[in-house]
């Protein structure tokens, strides 16, 4: 498995669980930022909130580009101009 990183953190009265710093890392966490917890069958992924939000809006947008005609980075740079002069 690549990137496999394991440890290990223990469960506190009030359901609490302290991120082990290398993890913290992994994620690209820090003090204040939010984690999303998803429960796939007896397992549970954690993933910093920023990327899964990030990863969300990719999938919804899959294919919107190419619905609306734009196949290269040319097509976008073309329509961005066009819309542009037709704001001025």
């Amino acid at each position: 498995m690549k990137n496999l990183l394991v440890e290990n953190a223990k469960v506190m009265a009030k359901g609490q669980i302290t991120l082990p710093r290398d993890i913290r890392t992994a994620l690209g966490v820090t003090t204040g930022d939010r984690v999303t917890l998803i429960q796939q069958g007896n397992q549970v992924v954690i993933i910093n909130s920023a990327t899964y939000a990030m990863k969300l809006l990719q999938e919804a947008m899959a294919g919107e580009a190419e619905k609306a005609g734009l196949h290269s980075e040319e097509d976008v740079a073309a329509t961005l101009m066009d819309m542009r002069a037709e704001a001025k």
